[in-house]
């Protein structure tokens, strides 16, 4: 009679699977006055205090299935808190390294447009200073060959005219003398004869047929004695100014050549340091507008990458939190 009388008691077994089945928590609640009724009602129909040991046992059951339920909500509040701090805080550094590359990207283009044409301006600069430069020392190579034509010149002249200044003293200095039929047939008087014939303007024709006639022997020493004495000594003069003079052009010629070589050494020595110069910044400028294009393609790429990342977070961070406002209605 009594077993019949416990048949009911695993009713509540159905209702506590179908409650824990819901997964609020407050669900529970609800369910154990009706547990409690339905077992208390059983058991004191009874009257058998053993009778309340399954109702305790499922009111235990249900509150450590509540518990549970409440661990589990708390924890996966727990998680679910963290994955949006996380997309909160991925939100922030994303946006900031976009907003980094978006600020770089202009930036790095325009130092690289810079850079190309600072580069391209430096190589027309070392190409005019390479033109310079050979300029300058094909101007040096000329005034060489110029100077060393000039001093050649100058030698021949002075020698000519020192022969010839030499000459006139040994002439002047024996017709003084009286030595006149020994002079004649010397090397000096050849001489003479010589410059007599080709010299064209320090003697007048009379001057010079008259000293011709007498190195030739065609007439006395004597009468004209002082006469040629006085037409050496005239043609000495002049000689010697003249002597005189292509010195001071030579020495001026001299002057100018070494200033012109000094000032052109200069200015080679100055376009080398420049070219020099030149070359090395076209090498730091060609390795760093290299370096340039790989930090913006970098950047670039980054950009792209942080952009479509930002987008995902974006969409599976509403996602995750449209679920989890479902899933707490």
């Amino acid at each position: 009679g009594s077993s019949s009388r416990r048949a009911p008691a695993p009713r509540p077994r159905g209702i506590a699977a179908r409650a824990c089945a819901s997964r609020p928590a407050m669900r529970f609640f609800g369910l154990l006055p009706l547990l409690a009724a339905c077992c208390l009602g059983g058991s004191l129909a009874a009257g058998d205090k053993a009778s309340l040991n399954p109702v305790r046992r499922v009111v235990s059951l249900l509150q450590s299935m509540q518990k549970k339920v409440q661990e589990e909500g708390e924890k996966e509040k727990e998680i679910y808190d963290k994955f949006m701090c996380w997309c909160k805080n991925g939100n922030g550094d994303l946006s900031a390294s976009i907003s980094s590359a978006d600020d770089k990207i202009p930036r790095v283009s325009s130092n690289i447009e810079a850079s190309e044409g600072k580069l391209a301006q430096t190589k027309e600069d070392l190409k005019a200073a390479q033109e310079d430069r050979s300029s300058a020392k094909a101007a040096m190579k000329e005034a060489v060959a110029l100077r060393e034509k000039e001093a050649a010149a100058f030698a021949a002249e002075k020698a000519e005219a020192d022969t010839n200044i030499a000459a006139l003293d040994k002439a002047i200095s024996a017709l003084e003398k009286g030595m006149t039929g020994g002079f004649l047939q010397t090397s000096t008087a050849q001489v003479l004869r010589k410059l007599a014939t080709n010299d064209q303007d320090s003697l007048i024709d009379a001057d010079r047929q008259m000293l011709l006639s007498f190195l030739s022997g065609e007439t006395d020493y004597a009468p004209q004695s002082g006469q040629i004495v006085g037409i050496l000594k005239e043609m000495h003069e002049t000689m010697a100014k003249g002597l005189a003079d292509a010195t001071a052009v030579e020495e001026a010629s001299i002057k100018s050549h070494e200033e012109l070589m000094s000032a052109k050494s200069k200015e080679v020595a100055a376009l080398s340091a420049s070219i020099e110069s030149k070359q090395t910044s076209i090498g730091e400028l060609g390795v760093e507008i290299v370096q340039m294009k790989e930090d913006l393609d970098d950047t670039q790429a980054a950009l792209l990458a942080d952009q479509k990342y930002l987008a995902e977070l974006e969409k599976g961070c509403a996602t995750k939190t449209a679920e989890w406002e479902e899933r707490s209605k």
